[in-house]
């Protein structure tokens, strides 16, 4: 176990993705030059060089689309947003294309493609740039919709999105990028769409995700002094929705 930022977590499994399989290609806006708006990205470009690191024009449906169309045929595009508002320039690529394709062509083609954005309240970047709309994609069928809130999830979540054969959308709170955890050494790949119960308790569930979830854990532990027994759910994914893990938790 080594204790990691979220944001180094990120980085890593990138890195690690990039070095796994050839086919696997990131784009975005400054992701490779300026090495990032959030530094995810930083030294790839110097280290795989321009062919799998593409810095893109500043025009989302465009590189959007690109991806969509670099991955029908094989390749592994990692798109970074670098918002989650600046998805809505890009939302007929992703809805009506990238999470449609596989059920149009009849099953013959997979859009094995990943979209990294941040979003979240909280960090003084205005009302643009400050919106939660991942719950939105999370009623689009056909895209998995992934909001990891700890290193841990985010490094075994993002190999999986990586690794999947259908559209992920991956949500990253900005809140939580310089936050620390303990992350399992080697490869780790998660399961997307299960669930975690992070705390037991008797009495009530709250459930979260993402950066809820670490707010929740913190409400949980004052409940406790006042006697009151929490249980915390991690969702961790939007789509699929873990509704057994859940309901078993209310049932309790």
């Amino acid at each position: 176990m080594t204790l990691i930022s979220y944001r180094q977590a990120l980085h890593d499994t990138l890195r690690t993705e990039l070095h796994r399989d050839e086919s696997v290609i990131l784009l975005g806006e400054e992701i490779g030059v300026f090495e990032g708006s959030y530094k995810i990205t930083a030294g790839l470009l110097s280290e795989f060089g321009p062919d799998r690191v593409r810095d893109t024009p500043i025009a989302e449906e465009g590189f959007v689309g690109a991806a969509i169309g670099a991955a029908m045929p094989g390749l592994r595009p990692v798109v970074e947003i670098m918002t989650t508002n600046f998805s809505l320039l890009a939302i007929d690529q992703i809805v009506n294309h990238a999470a449609k394709m596989h059920a149009m062509f009849g099953g013959q083609v997979s859009v094995p493609l990943v979209i990294r954005t941040p979003g979240g309240g909280g960090q003084q970047l205005a009302a643009t740039h400050s919106q939660n709309l991942e719950v939105w994609y999370a009623h689009v069928p056909g895209m998995k919709v992934v909001a990891p809130a700890t290193p841990a999830d985010a490094k075994a979540l993002l190999a999986a999105a990586v690794r999947d054969d259908d559209p992920v959308l991956f949500l990253e709170n900005l809140a939580l990028y310089n936050s620390k955890g303990e992350v399992p050494d080697g490869d780790q790949v998660g399961e997307i769409g299960r669930a975690a119960v992070v705390k037991d308790g008797t009495d009530v569930t709250v459930v979260g995700y993402s950066r809820a979830t670490v707010v929740a854990l913190e409400v949980a532990a004052r409940f406790e002094q006042d006697g009151i027994s929490v249980e915390v759910v991690d969702l961790r994914s939007l789509r699929p929705l873990d509704r057994e893990t859940i309901c078993a938790s209310v049932r309790k």
